[in-house]
């Protein structure tokens, strides 16, 4: 395998892959920089769902129907920055899908947490009676 380099924005890069017939330069970028571009989504998302602005009901059906339909059609696209794009859309979704998951995670420990506290203070109280 021969490594070539290729100007990303405006300096030389290594590359130690070989390029897919039919790629662009931002099919490339997507592809380098797809997880990194799905989890700021995610996080985007999650602010709004956290905050009460996207209901918690529409982002789940949303977020399904997104990950459906990418491992239905997504993955046969011919194009690698539309295969991309669409691996991003479900990366996204799918972690947005995990929010009320760990927002209920989070509430069940503070949750034990509490209650260990007040387990403590109650056996302090209890040794502390004269």
């Amino acid at each position: 395998m021969v490594a070539s380099f290729a100007m990303v924005f405006g300096r030389p890069e290594l590359e130690g892959s070989v390029v897919e017939h039919g790629s662009t330069r931002t099919g490339l970028w997507l592809h380098r920089n797809r997880l990194r571009i799905a989890f700021w989504i995610a996080v985007v998302e999650a602010i709004l769902l956290v905050v009460g602005i996207i209901s918690r009901p529409g982002a789940l059906l949303v977020a399904a129907l997104i990950v459906i339909l990418y491992f239905w059609i997504g993955r046969r696209f011919a194009s690698p920055l539309a295969r991309d794009a669409g691996w991003v859309a479900a990366v996204s979704q799918a972690l947005v899908a995990l929010v009320p998951v760990l927002l209920f995670v989070l509430t069940a420990l503070a949750v034990v947490a509490v209650a260990i506290l007040a387990v403590v203070a109650l056996a302090v109280l209890l040794r502390d009676r004269r």
